[in-house]
């Protein structure tokens, strides 16, 4: 990471330049490093005539999208089928920030506009006690350094023969916790000894979870899980356990338990480390496999605009979701035809589900409290994508308002993704042609903590759009004592007991297929009623589907005996044969997860979107953009769903049927850890799929070409030539 330096002083602010160069060429370009620096310079400059404000840090500075038709005019896309663009109209480029004052407490808002190369303040608002800006990179770091220096947390650590130097911490965030204040900024933290600079720190959880002031710096409370002991009945907790324990004198809760010291065994995952662990360590043998474009990549850009063969797209970095693709558009035969305006990762949530004390704080919103970009890791070629590669970098505000710049943030490239359609006529003299898939990739690689999410965007030849979501890193995990149950989780090792959890993700998708207003059917699948023998029925295999157009807003959910699937359609637009409205199809395949906590949980609460598989609303814009964020725009320590989130969203029952829609897809897997997934986790898939249905005339990719790669060769040299349809003489083209 990189940085752009602010000025530090009062005079340096007010002596300095907010002007910036005016280099847009898509009006959702993200603000540049300068940008960043120059917009948080403005706002120091008009707050050093605000008495009430003394010092400050950044927490959030980003651009505020123009307003989506003022974007399509500006991009000459137009807003219904065959008709003609909006004329373009002048773009003013926005930001928005967020900065605590750091001497009387609060949380600010701040709208900036780029006015003849300056940026200017245009409103200033603080925020209510009950709302917090993300936690940043920096206070979650910052965490550690407040554990250690603790004398508690030292005495605490050295009882269980843990030297300071070795006590390490992840920052959480705390989620929901009635005993602090909300005008307080909080965060838990989960211990962990380490015993070598690179050690599996993960291996050695310890028996206690501090919370720290992010703003003092300070550990302010200590909690002590409840344990577990055989019961006649099963599991029982050997201290009763209340919804909130109480705070004592001495900042302890369950003072007096029993202590558990961190478990000693080495589990490491780096090969270095795994070879002094064991001696009979020997990596496996894996021949080179090389990815080889000859001809360079088949994909072009211009800034952050991407084609590739029909596609057109805008590719952004953002804090808060990491990409962001925007104005897509698929050139059909000559004729360009827009599909989202929008998709991206709107949020997400990974409840815990330990009901011990304080275990039940671990739900954390890994997008809306943190913010998926901030964690986005710096990208190696030939390592965490193969091939021709190109790189976008990112940039986001450090707490002094300069930027923080992660270079090769974002990966774009193709890939093979085996056979396209293929079809063999039998028949004696009968050809064959078969056609690989190919597809593009744009990827990014997010850590959090212990955690790894992958985020590939997939393009296809077909006109189908992909998210998939790979899940790897380092189970999270707490200390168990020798022979205590684990009826919540798994022991993955001795005293390791890795916790059963749940990630649920929404999807935003902001549709404009083949025009802005657009409808959401819902299609079942029945059998039909008549008996098997009768004349409607007579083999008893019939089935038919029933398509609902969702009139209002609301959420639904997705029901198994019905085989329910979802189309986003244009109904102004039919299609030339099957009748039916132009549109696409959403495929869930493997991700229709239901949420394990109960309706009226603290999790539930706060994470509303989980309750349905999808959601539909109006896109209602505003001053400050559009509906973005199915939480709340202010996640950390809600502890109610907030006014701005989608439960409450769709309160108002607005018109959704041929309408500018917002569609939000909650998509999960429920994780029961198993010691396969130790001590680090091989990748586990999600996937979406946005799938073209009677949007297109025919199969789109008719005019993809068949290969017969000359670099494909027998695997033995001792094997004959293969003899099959494309081996002899092209006769699959």
């Amino acid at each position: 990471m990189s940085t752009t330096t602010v000025p530090s002083t009062v005079t340096e602010v007010l002596q300095s330049s907010t002007k910036v160069p005016l280099a847009f060429k898509h009006p959702l370009d993200p603000l540049t490093p300068d940008e960043i620096a120059a917009a948080s310079l403005a706002v120091r400059k008009h707050i050093a005539a605000l008495p009430e404000i003394k010092a400050i840090k950044f927490i959030t500075l980003y651009l505020l999208p123009a307003p989506k038709r003022d974007v399509l005019a500006f991009l000459g896309i137009p807003l219904s089928p065959g008709s003609k663009p909006e004329e373009p109209r002048p773009i003013v480029r926005k930001a928005e920030a967020d900065f605590l004052d750091l001497v009387n407490g609060g949380a600010y808002n701040v709208i900036l506009s780029l006015i003849d190369g300056e940026w200017t303040v245009d409103t200033i608002e603080k925020l209510p006690e009950i709302q917090q800006p993300q936690i940043s990179v920096e206070e979650l770091v910052e965490a550690e350094g407040v554990i250690k220096a603790d004398e508690r947390v030292r005495k605490l650590a050295a009882d269980v023969g843990v030297t300071p130097d070795q006590i390490v911490c992840d920052g959480w965030s705390i989620g929901y916790d009635e005993r602090f204040p909300q005008s307080r900024r909080v965060q838990q933290a989960l211990v962990f000894a380490r015993f070598s600079k690179h050690d599996n720190l993960y291996a050695h959880p310890m028996d206690f979870v501090p919370v720290i002031d992010a703003n003092t710096l300070e550990v302010i409370h200590i909690d002590f899980p409840p344990r577990y002991k055989p019961g006649p009945n099963g599991p029982e907790l050997t201290i009763p356990s209340t919804a909130f324990p109480s705070l004592t004198e001495d900042g302890f809760a369950f003072s007096g338990r029993e202590r558990i010291p961190p478990p000693l065994g080495a589990f490491n995952f780096l090969p270095d480390l795994q070879a002094q662990d064991d001696k009979e360590f020997k990596p496996r043998v894996v021949k080179p496999l090389y990815v080889v474009q000859p001809d360079g990549v088949g994909f072009s850009m211009d800034g952050n605009v991407l084609e590739w063969q029909n596609w057109k797209m805008h590719i952004s970095f953002t804090q808060r979701e990491g990409i962001a693709l925007s104005t897509i558009t698929y050139n059909d035969n000559g004729e360009v035809r827009p599909l989202f305006y929008r998709l991206s990762l709107a949020e997400m949530v990974v409840p815990y589900g330990a009901p011990e004390y304080p275990h039940p704080r671990k739900f954390a919103f890994d997008s809306g409290e943190y913010g998926m970009g901030t964690m986005a890791n710096q990208l190696s070629l030939g390592c965490d994508c193969l091939g021709q590669i190109h790189y976008l970098p990112g940039a986001f505000v450090a707490h002094n308002g300069s930027a923080i710049v992660v270079k090769n943030v974002i990966c774009i490239h193709e890939e093979d993704d085996g056979v396209l359609w293929k079809h063999t006529d039998y028949r004696p003299g009968g050809r064959s042609r078969t056609v690989r898939r190919r597809r593009l990739v744009v990827s990014m690689v997010c850590t959090l903590a212990n955690y790894e999410y992958i985020w590939n965007y997939y393009f296809y030849q077909d006109g189908g759009v992909e998210l998939e979501i790979r899940l790897t890193g380092v189970l999270q995990v707490y200390v168990s004592a020798d022979g205590e149950p684990s009826p919540y989780g798994v022991h993955v090792a001795p005293n390791v007991n890795a916790q059963y959890h749940q990630h649920l993700f929404s999807l935003r998708v902001d549709p404009m297929i083949d025009g802005l207003n657009n409808s959401i059917v819902e299609s079942d699948i029945f059998p039909v009623d008549a008996p098997t023998g009768s004349a409607a029925n007579f083999a008893g295999n019939a089935f038919v589907t029933k398509d609902t157009i969702l009139k209002t807003e609301g959420g639904r959910q997705f029901e198994w005996e019905k085989e329910r699937r979802w189309k986003i359609v244009n109904t102004s637009k039919k299609h030339y044969s099957s009748g039916l409205d132009v549109g696409y199809i959403i495929m869930m395949k493997g991700g229709a997860t239901p949420m394990m906590a109960k309706p009226d949980s603290w999790c539930a609460k706060r994470a509303a979107f989980c309750t349905n598989a999808i959601w539909v609303c109006k896109d209602v814009e505003g001053p400050k953009g559009s509906r973005m964020w199915p939480s709340g725009k202010y996640v950390p320590q809600t502890r109610e769903e907030p006014e701005d989130s989608i439960g409450k969203w769709v309160e108002g029952k607005q018109n959704v049927d041929n309408d500018d829609i917002v569609v939000f897809l909650t998509v999960g897997t429920t994780h029961i850890p198993k010691p396969e997934d130790w001590p680090v986790m091989p990748v586990e898939h999600l996937n979406v799929m946005l799938k073209p249905n009677s949007f297109f005339k025919f199969n789109p990719s008719l005019d993809v070409p068949s290969t017969s790669d000359a670099h494909s060769v027998s695997a033995f040299p001792s094997e004959p030539a293969p003899t099959g349809h494309c081996a002899t003489g092209g006769a699959c083209h």
